[in-house]
């Protein structure tokens, strides 16, 4: 099936959940929502596990290809960045593919993923709207696709726009592991011995050494799909998130479920372990 032939159906079939679509009910609905969301008590990083793409296809889409779903998600991830940037938020984290993922994907399903991936990100970075930063192990992926994703995120590197983290290749552990190991190397080369290192190791060492190095943690984690569960994701950097999750799959996601979430999420009693 052509690209674009597959795009033109993943829009018919997101048609359905379009703003266009909804009654003047539901556009008042979500106008009532924004005004309650105060600026001031945004979240400055907010990340996202888009979770449900393939049951998305299955259910709107039986008998095409799975890349459908990826579309569909893809074009809502574009359409949740233009979200966070048109209301304030400063950092955004992307998870779309995880290194569990990566170990499981068969051939056939994997390319057209990391396709729609690279368009994503291509996208993204044209826009000239964002900052963009790939996080992962980007050693696992073909060398052409991880060429591909380095080139269009290094394009964004003098643009002052929202920062975004696309989570390709990632896995929570898996950082974790990379994050020591580079930590190690760096104090070897110092001359630092294990036990020296040992003795006056702490938690900003090891911050500095993630793929994240420098970012805020997010304040926010939307999952979707109805699981309720991180699944590894962030594992250091969550450790005082507070989470929102969602019955919606990712392609159904809506503005106004955006907006419920950062609702919710100024409701929070912030305690940050205290």
């Amino acid at each position: 099936m052509r690209t674009d032939e597959l795009q033109s159906r993943v829009m018919a079939a997101l048609d359905r959940f379009s703003p266009g679509n909804l009654s003047w009910l539901y556009r008042i609905y979500e106008s009532q929502l924004r005004k309650q969301i105060h600026p001031g008590m945004l979240p400055a990083h907010v990340a996202v596990l888009a979770d449900g793409n393939r049951r998305w296809a299955r259910t709107n889409a039986p008998g095409e290809p799975l890349k459908i779903g990826y579309w569909a998600g893809a074009n809502k991830l574009r359409q949740f960045a233009r979200w966070c940037d048109d209301i304030g938020i400063k950092v955004v984290t992307l998870w779309v593919l995880s290194t569990d993922n990566l170990n499981r994907a068969e051939s056939d399903e994997l390319l057209p993923l990391l396709d729609v991936i690279v368009d994503l990100v291509r996208d993204l970075a044209d826009s000239r709207r964002y900052q963009v930063m790939i996080v992962g192990d980007l050693r696992l992926l073909p060398g052409q696709v991880a060429a591909d994703l380095q080139e269009a995120a290094e394009r964004t590197s003098g643009i002052e726009g929202m920062h975004i983290n696309i989570a390709v290749s990632y896995g929570g552990r898996h950082e974790l592991t990379d994050a020591v190991r580079s930590l190690l190397t760096e104090e070897a080369g110092k001359g630092t011995t294990l036990a020296e290192l040992a003795e006056r190791l702490d938690i900003d060492q090891i911050s500095e050494h993630l793929y994240t190095k420098g970012q805020p943690d997010p304040d926010l984690i939307i999952r979707t799909s109805g699981e309720q569960r991180l699944s590894g994701f962030l594992m250091w950097q969550s450790a005082h998130s507070e989470f929102y999750f969602c019955e919606a799959l990712w392609p159904d996601f809506r503005r106004v479920d955006f907006f419920r979430a950062l609702r919710d999420y100024e409701h929070r009693e912030r305690r940050f372990g205290k």
